[in-house]
């Protein structure tokens, strides 16, 4: 068959372009490359200026390690003689040996973190910026001094702090600072690039990017009220308090911890999402303290094992464990067995987002609840209550801990009473899992566990942190109390 011209002309264009394609796509795909790397370096250019390193004095007496040095665990990475021979002994936040001419409760520490100037309401004071960072870099500093990257540096005072939600606002003299907008968080999408910016080790204004690995994570144990960001950009003790940001040079979260067996960064690390820290700090400007709104109930995940016996869908809806005594909960006619599926129109899913919700909405606020009672609907209309200290620990959900085979949870004043408790002093044991090392080491059901490790737990929380410390030893030591007797138990698994 003879080709005619046309045709050999569209096969050499043809083999033309298949030659130029690989090319062609090759350069594309590292201008691409370059694109992105531009964008990184000109959200560190926006963002780096209103970043602040803090450093802090104070005194042992909870001002340790763990606040200042290594505020995302125990462990360090290194040994401190690694740091001392690069750094001397004054790198900052090093643990630092008391001396011994100087009694413990005198001892001085020195410690560091991070931090960055945000966009307040423009009726605030004028020559004052507002600094948003964790409330355990700041909580027992009788010192605060914060650097800017230009070199400023300057004294700060504590606007306030919210230990429940790890949040802390401090302010400097100061005007036309620098300021980051806050993002709506409610709008980050997983898989999403983020830069986290802070001062891992002392190691000023350091840059990492990462993605959104996970969002709405409320029950890794760590604050008593938790909507973390996951993210796998690096984070390393230092970064507590630096800003997570997207690509337009937002916050969309403030790095506080990291999940890691090492003290080091190990590709998770979680930010509070800056919706819930912008609520916490304006009420911190404005008012000093946080109000949070109060249900009066304990509530419980749905297992499969109770969404069975509740003939509901695992994962739908939280169920109602306790109401309180002439608590919001009861006077709206909530009953014990409950399951609450949907707050003001939304889903519930989760506790702690339920607790969440409950927490940001304003006393006095009038609220709709969907729950499922013996299989049917029902709407109730519940009007909040003001959370104060006495009340806290009502909504505090149980907390399991596979390792030994134990379920705790946070004594109420009710559960006080009913097990002869203090409440606040301890948590009381609900369930033990049979042929666990706790069972067979005699803790059973209504067991108070006072201590662990020798340091008393008040709540859930602490008692989750405790436990989860003692993982890589894999070893526990509780002083319980049944009846009027207290004894030690040593758990090993």
């Amino acid at each position: 068959m003879k080709l005619t011209k046309t045709t050999m002309v569209a096969l050499m264009l043809f083999c033309s372009a298949v030659m130029v394609t690989p090319t062609f796509a090759l350069d594309a795909g590292v201008e691409n490359l370059r694109q992105t790397s531009k964008a990184f370096a000109a959200v560190a250019r926006e963002v780096s200026p209103s970043v602040v390193f803090i450093k802090v004095e104070g005194k042992t007496s909870g001002l340790g390690a763990v606040p200042f040095s290594s505020p995302f665990g125990d462990e360090w990475p290194f040994e401190n003689d690694f740091f001392k021979r690069f750094f001397g002994d004054e790198f900052p936040g090093l643990p630092h040996s008391p001396r011994s001419e100087q009694p413990q409760d005198e001892r001085r520490v020195m410690g560091q973190g991070s931090g960055f100037v945000f966009k307040t309401d423009k009726d605030l004071l004028s020559d004052t910026a507002y600094i948003l960072t964790n409330n355990h870099v700041v909580e027992n500093a009788d010192k605060i001094r914060v650097q800017f990257k230009d070199g400023r540096e300057f004294d700060a005072s504590i606007t306030g702090r919210d230990p429940q939600s790890d949040v802390a606002v401090i302010e400097i003299k100061a005007s036309d600072m620098p300021a980051l907008p806050l993002a709506n968080s409610a709008k980050l999408d997983v898989g999403e690039w983020v830069v986290a910016i802070g001062n891992p080790f002392g190691l000023s204004h350091t840059l990492t990017v990462g993605v959104v690995s996970a969002k709405g994570r409320t029950s890794v144990g760590i604050n008593d009220y938790e909507d973390f960001i996951q993210t796998d950009a690096a984070i390393n003790p230092g970064n507590s308090g630096g800003p997570l940001v997207n690509l337009s040079g937002e916050v969309v979260g403030m790095n506080t911890a990291i999940f890691s067996r090492s003290g080091g960064y190990m590709g998770i690390g979680f930010a509070i999402p800056s919706n819930l820290a912008r609520n916490i700090a304006d009420q911190l400007i404005k008012h000093g303290e946080v109000t949070r709104g109060y249900l009066g109930i304990v509530i419980q995940p749905i297992t499969a094992e109770l969404a069975e016996s509740f003939n509901v869908k695992a994962g739908k809806g939280i169920l109602v464990a306790q109401v309180s005594e002439d608590s919001p909960a009861q006077k709206a006619g909530l009953h014990q067995g409950d399951v609450i599926v949907q707050f003001q129109g939304e889903p519930v899913t989760d506790v702690g987002g339920f607790r969440n919700w409950v927490a940001q909405t304003l006393p006095d606020s009038k609220v709709d609840l969907v729950i499922l009672r013996d299989g049917k609907e029902k709407v109730l209309k519940v009007t909040i209550g003001k959370l104060t200290k006495d009340k806290l620990i009502a909504a505090g959900p149980a907390q399991n801990t596979d390792e030994i085979g134990l379920t705790v949870q946070t004594l109420t004043p009710q559960l006080a009473e009913q097990f002869n408790a203090k409440s606040g002093e301890g948590v009381v044991v609900t369930e033990v899992r049979p042929g666990s090392i706790a069972a067979m080491a005699g803790v059973d059901v209504g067991t108070i566990i006072l201590q662990v490790n020798h340091k008393a737990v008040k709540n859930t929380v602490e008692f989750q942190r405790a436990v989860k410390a003692s993982r890589r030893d894999k070893r526990v030591l509780l002083l319980i109390r049944k009846g009027d007797m207290q004894r030690y138990v040593a758990l090993s698994w």
